[in-house]
């Protein structure tokens, strides 16, 4: 019965928007497209969205791609997800990809699926570390866990494929996997105004991150307990750097 209420969810939360409500189109944990909004433009922004799973159960950027007119770059790794997302954001391009460094790009990339935890292998430790990982975000079993290979991609080799405005959001939520991801984006080429990075286990990771992104960006607020917020310094030289509204 589980399609039929997703579907008849789908519907009611549609009818609300046409209506102009988005009594059903936050779906975010931790409210973070709520606690987002008052840092970003009101209207026609443009994110990108790394864990993008069906398009809407905890995204964080649905509510400005449907409420707010924005568009933007969905990455999905597993394809089943993939083409729920597909239909689920018809504003946005969605790829089926997993993002990677950039001498891993084109390299396949193993994963394990596990419903809104699936993780790359490794990201975790250890084998054993990655498959409870996983099964962690089954929803109880409901949802099934299998290993699948897909390619990697860098993030800035897909904005390359893009004719993309300035990048308003970055969100990565890649179960542990957020360093690698990142070094995949060419911050000279494509700097965001914000980036929103999961830190599943912020003593491990969180110096990786501020590593990579040194000098360009300032820690702005811990939104969740896993969920850090970086800003874009100001500099006479960057792109876009006066704020928009």
């Amino acid at each position: 019965m589980e399609p039929f209420f997703r579907a008849a969810s789908r519907a009611r939360r549609r009818l609300f928007e046409r209506l102009g409500s988005a009594r059903y189109s936050r779906p975010a944990l931790f409210e973070l497209d709520r606690k987002l909004e008052r840092y970003l433009p009101e209207r026609d922004g443009y994110f990108v969205e790394a864990g993008a799973y069906d398009g809407y159960l905890q995204s964080n950027t649905y509510y400005f791609e449907r409420i707010k007119g924005w568009t933007g770059l969905l990455v999905e790794p597993v394809p089943a997800l993939y083409h729920a997302c597909v239909s689920e954001r018809p504003a946005s391009r969605v790829v089926n990809s997993a993002l990677v460094r950039p001498e891993a790009d084109g390299e396949p990339v193993r994963i394990t699926v596990g419903g809104l935890m699936s993780v790359v292998h490794g990201a975790q430790g250890s084998a054993e570390a990655d498959r409870a990982h996983a099964e962690g975000g089954t929803r109880g079993g409901r949802d099934p866990t299998y290993d699948i290979e897909v390619e990697g991609r860098t993030l800035s080799s897909l904005l390359d494929e893009e004719s993309t405005p300035e990048i308003d959001l970055v969100v990565l939520d890649v179960e542990g996997y957020e360093a690698e991801a990142l070094a995949g984006l060419d911050l000279q080429r494509h700097a965001p105004r914000f980036l929103l990075v999961e830190m599943l286990d912020a003593d491990r990771t969180r110096s990786r991150i501020e590593e990579l992104i040194a000098g360009g960006y300032e820690f702005t607020e811990q939104l969740s307990p896993f969920d850090y917020l970086y800003r874009r310094r100001r500099s006479p030289t960057a792109r876009g750097s006066s704020p928009r509204r």
